[in-house]
Order: structure tokens, then C-alpha cells, then sequence
């Protein structure tokens, strides 16, 4: 529970990372907000009628309005749906990619619960949707999640403290989560410099940068072999 919330109302923007079925026709959700992660329960609304069902469903961006008493568990009094990102749901491909993203998110709040995890679901959902290409996708999520969590990758000096050049090349050393210098190693300037924007900006400005294919396909590469859990 994001900081003192007992007996208060908490009205925040979310996302459903997931949802379990409790008794009869509650849903217990596990909801990425702008103050971080937030448990709470849905009552009555696996019911017809209910008026909650809309706002709490999966690829949703809803306005919450979640009370919070003794229990630690807060209590969904309201869920306005503002966007549904339903046109995913038609591409198998996206929706894998778009489950692992949230349930990775799910975990790493428990670790490192941060305010970045929101824009980080928001930012891929968007990208996403828009079409952008999912080896972009994918690297900018990894990246992003670790530096979010605190485990962000040395961009700027190899496994000796020496800053990278951009006369040399690169392998990564995956024990040192560093580069070190390699007269065959595939990495060089332009995926150093792609992996520090991707860092820096947000998903649908690196979308705009004119990158070519097989530097996005390396960092991405890279990015999976230095994951977090994820893809």
C-alpha cells in the first residue's frame, strides 16, 4: 500500500497488471498507479451488473477512486474506463508481448516500487498500439525497467572504468554489467549511442529517431541477454 493510506480514498490513474477471482464475484486486482502498486479488491464485479466491470478490465487505462480502512487491502469504490486498448487483442503477437510486459512490471513492483513503472506500462502500450517496432519496444522496456529498478547498465566506461570510445568495439560481459573492448565485438558507436537515448528520452520520441534495423536488432539482442526476467 503506497504510503499512510488508512481510512482515506486514494483517486489515481491505472492499469490492471492481474486480476484474480475471489469468492462468488469479486476480483482481487493488483493495480500500477502513479504512487506505485496498489492491492485491492473489486466486489460483486465478476456480477452482470456490475457497475466496476469496465474500468477494471486488462489493457485498460481507468480512473480509480480505492478505499483504504483497516485492511491492507484497499477497496475499488469506483473504476472509470478512459482508454481501452481493445485493438490489441487481435494480434496474438502483442498480446504475448503485452502479458509478459505486465507481468514483469507485477513483479518488479514488488522489489522496487516506483512511480516510473506507470509511464513505463503507458509508454509501451501507446507504442505498441501505434505500431512501432517490437525489437524497439522491447529493448527501451528492459532498459527502462532496470534503470527504474536501480539496476541500470554501464553505458559509459567498460569493465576497466575506461569511457568507451567510439574507435573501439565491444562485447558485453555479462558477470561485469559492463562492456569490455574486443578487436570482433559487435557493439560499437552506434548501439552505445541508441542504448543512452533509449535511457534518456521517452518510447515515442526513440520511435522518431532514424536507426537502422540491425542496430536495433543487437541492442535488443543484448538487452534480452542482460534482462531482468522479462522476454
Amino acid at each position: 500500500m503506497p504510503g499512510n493510506l488508512r481510512e482515506k480514498d486514494l483517486k489515481v490513474p491505472g492499469y490492471v497488471l492481474r486480476r484474480t477471482n475471489y469468492g462468488e464475484a469479486d476480483r482481487i486486482l493488483n493495480i500500477i498507479t502513479p504512487v506505485g502498486k496498489v492491492s485491492a479488491i473489486a466486489k460483486g464485479v465478476r456480477k452482470e451488473k456490475s457497475k466496476l466491470a469496465g474500468g477494471v478490465e486488462m489493457l485498460t487505462r481507468s480512473d480509480y477512486v480505492i478505499h483504504f480502512g483497516k485492511s491492507e487491502m484497499g477497496v475499488v469504490t469506483s473504476a472509470k474506463m478512459v482508454k481501452y486498448y481493445g485493438g490489441l487483442l487481435n494480434n496474438y503477437d502483442s498480446m504475448e508481448f503485452i502479458g509478459k510486459i505486465l507481468k514483469e512490471v507485477n513483479r518488479a513492483a514488488e522489489e522496487s516500487d516506483t512511480a516510473e513503472f506507470y509511464s513505463i506500462v503507458e509508454q509501451c502500450l501507446k507504442a505498441i498500439e501505434n505500431g512501432m517496432k517490437r525489437e524497439l519496444v522491447e529493448a527501451w522496456f528492459v532498459l527502462n525497467l532496470e534503470r527504474a529498478m536501480g539496476e541500470q547498465m554501464n553505458l559509459y566506461r567498460d569493465v576497466n572504468g575506461v569511457k568507451l570510445s567510439a574507435e573501439e568495439h565491444y562485447v558485453w560481459d555479462s558477470m561485469e554489467r559492463a562492456f569490455r573492448a574486443h578487436a570482433a565485438g559487435e557493439f560499437g558507436v552506434n548501439e552505445i549511442k541508441l542504448m543512452r537515448l533509449i535511457i534518456a528520452i521517452e518510447l515515442e520520441a526513440v520511435g522518431k529517431v532514424k536507426v537502422g534495423d540491425e542496430v536495433v536488432r543487437k541492442v535488443c539482442e543484448l538487452c534480452k541477454m542482460n534482462k531482468v526476467g522479462m522476454i
